[in-house]
């Protein structure tokens, strides 16, 4: 049986922007640029053609030296699927949680879609996708957070894992027209519904549940909220359903009311006892820019680009401060540049603080928490910060940087397809 997963944020009482020393897996989920104004994030700055990127090429070896190492240290070839860490203990799972495997999927696909690649890694993604399967439990219509039988006893379905696997279906369908992954990726959002609280007694009612379990900790989690938004448009965009566009509206207007902390900030959620979480994440930025950017493209209604222009300033402003953003769990970052990156293409942005700021996040892991014997990355056992000693590389970390590398070396013309 897989070990038991500790609830997807830190605890109340820690102050906002924290560095976390928790581990982030699916055991938990724990864990500068000053003054970057609205303009600089939606108007143009220095032309960088659309068909190529000058600066691109060593972003591009550093997001294939990331990925060998993540295949030749952490990869199961014999089933398809991940250890959770390096060299795993006597007793420890034998295989990863759902989320690391869906990290190292996005990771395989944005190597990809790097500039050369061609098909040399189209089997891969195969692999990848085939690997998640193993988790599906068709008795709950869901993901499982560890394999079920035969290979191993399974976990209980959490609803923010289903909507990233959801959003990576749909991401590759829109590349690849596989009817297949569109049709998974409708089956994964039948799950998520059974999350949206119904007590109309409560202040802000609605948002969405963590986990189906009796122990979830969560009315309404910021992460599966806004997620399940996003794969709600996309869903929308391939269809043609309006129930998608009206699950993407619910879902985003109750984040923003709900939890909204200022431009680009969201508190993380709201505890069953009412207490609001006030912590604060990357990927809870990037996930509402996402969605407004994306309800803007389906919609073509202005409000939600004049929000998504917003939120974008304000997590670039208050994200690329100090070490707010180093401090982060490498994978949430890689989360929100993905969506910033979307935004652009959907605003229309030429090159902004987006960049820049990415590539000086890239460089400083690529310095300070690579491993130059092994080529992969350690951090604080929560994914961000200084390596510490005893924390082992995990293919979830791992997987973050190697999506936050290839998208720098992506080519402008295909943020489209970033988150």
């Amino acid at each position: 049986m897989p070990e038991p997963r500790l609830p997807f944020s830190l605890p109340v009482s820690l102050p906002v922007s924290l560095p976390t020393t928790q581990p982030l897996s699916r055991r938990t989920f724990t864990a500068g640029l000053g003054g970057v104004g609205l303009a600089v994030l939606a108007a143009p700055l220095l032309a960088t053609p659309a068909t190529a990127n000058p600066a691109a090429d060593p972003w591009r070896r550093r997001a294939l030296d990331g990925y060998a190492a993540l295949q030749r240290h952490l990869y199961l070839p014999d089933t398809g699927l991940y250890n959770e860490g390096l060299d795993p203990e006597p007793g420890e799972n034998q295989y990863s949680y759902v989320w690391p495997l869906r990290e190292a999927t996005a990771a395989t696909v944005n190597v990809d879609r790097l500039p050369g690649s061609g098909r040399r890694f189209t089997d891969d993604v195969a692999d990848r996708f085939a690997g998640l399967e193993r988790y599906w439990e068709a008795d709950r219509g869901a993901y499982a957070s560890y394999p079920p039988a035969p290979l191993g006893g399974g976990g209980d379905p959490f609803f923010d894992d289903n909507a990233v696997i959801g959003l990576e279906l749909v991401r590759r369908y829109r590349m690849t027209g596989e009817p297949e992954l569109l049709r998974r990726a409708r089956r994964v959002f039948e799950f998520l519904p059974r999350a949206w609280d119904t007590d109309p007694d409560v202040e802000h009612p609605g948002g969405m549940h963590w986990v189906e379990a009796d122990w979830n900790p969560y009315r309404g989690a910021a992460n599966v909220t806004s997620l399940a938004s996003e794969l709600a448009v996309h869903l929308y965009e391939e269809t043609g359903e309006t129930q998608y566009l009206d699950w993407a509206r619910r879902t985003y207007d109750w984040v923003r009311v709900a939890l909204s902390r200022g431009d680009g900030l969201y508190a993380n959620g709201i505890l069953l006892d009412g207490t609001v979480e006030e912590t604060l994440w990357t990927y809870n930025s990037g996930s509402m820019v996402g969605a407004a950017a994306l309800l803007h493209r389906a919609t073509g209604e202005q409000r939600y680009l004049d929000l998504a222009t917003a939120d974008a300033a304000g997590a670039v402003d208050h994200w690329l401060r100090g070490d707010r953003l180093y401090d982060q769990p490498v994978v949430f970052n890689a989360i929100m540049f993905a969506n910033l990156l979307l935004f652009e293409s959907i605003a229309g942005a030429r090159r902004s603080a987006v960049v820049d700021g990415m590539s000086r996040y890239a460089e400083r892991i690529w310095t300070e928490n690579r491993d130059e014997a092994s080529g992969l990355f350690r951090f604080q056992s929560g994914g961000g910060g200084a390596p510490a000693p005893d924390a082992k590389p995990q293919t979830l970390h791992q997987s973050g940087a190697i999506q936050v590398f290839a998208l720098l070396a992506w080519r402008k013309q295909d943020y489209g397809d970033a988150a």
